[in-house]
């Protein structure tokens, strides 16, 4: 489990194209300190398994469904990654509930700079509206975000420059696709409520 809270923002230094996966090997300075094969560490909002650490540099495997159902399989040598390691018992709850399971992608719309802020509008996959409520949160890329406003296409978020400095969505663009995972409790709920 993860929080949306990044940790830092990491670099791709190699994409290794297999048959049908892919392997990634991302510098991260921060996430790799103690990491070990078999743990977990998000890379825009897509939890990875660890199959190899060298020094700041962590290696992990990206199957067939995760590149079909992400944005992983667009990056490159040399792409910045959102990363976070997955979360101790004993931490601070920062975000909010994150699986690191992609419900989708979307693509930024609009940015809207402010004087303290930027405004980022995203297209939302007509199969995730349900789930996208005014105030409530979203992940995108990894980031634990609130929803500033939302309508049958698209919703928006506001920016803080804390995380238009730490994280991808600083340096994305309109037309640049993002992960995307909703609220877990919604589609919990929505369950729950369809079967009574």
């Amino acid at each position: 489990m993860f929080t949306g809270i990044v940790e830092e923002l990491g670099e791709v230094v190699h994409v290794g194209h297999l048959h049908d996966a892919a392997r990634l090997a991302v510098h991260g300075k921060i996430v790799t300190v103690g990491a070990r094969h078999g743990e977990s560490i998000a890379v825009n909002g897509v939890c990875l398994t660890v199959v190899d650490v060298d020094g700041e540099v962590f290696t992990a495997d990206v199957m067939k469904e995760t590149l079909n159902r992400s944005c992983l399989g667009v990056l490159q040598r040399g792409s910045r990654v959102n990363l976070e390691r997955a979360v101790r018992a004993d931490q601070r709850m920062g975000g909010h509930i994150v699986q690191g399971h992609v419900d989708g992608t979307g693509v930024i719309l609009t940015r809207e700079p402010a004087q303290h802020w930027e405004i980022v509008r995203l297209s939302l996959p007509k199969d995730l509206n349900r789930y996208v409520v005014e105030k409530g949160s979203i992940t995108v890329d990894g980031v634990s975000l609130t929803v500033a406003a939302v309508d049958e296409q698209s919703f928006a978020v506001s920016l803080i420059p804390t995380t238009l400095g730490l994280t991808t969505l600083g340096l994305k663009q309109p037309g640049d696709p993002v992960n995307l995972e909703v609220d877990i409790i919604a589609k919990y709920v929505e369950k729950l409520v369809t079967r009574s």
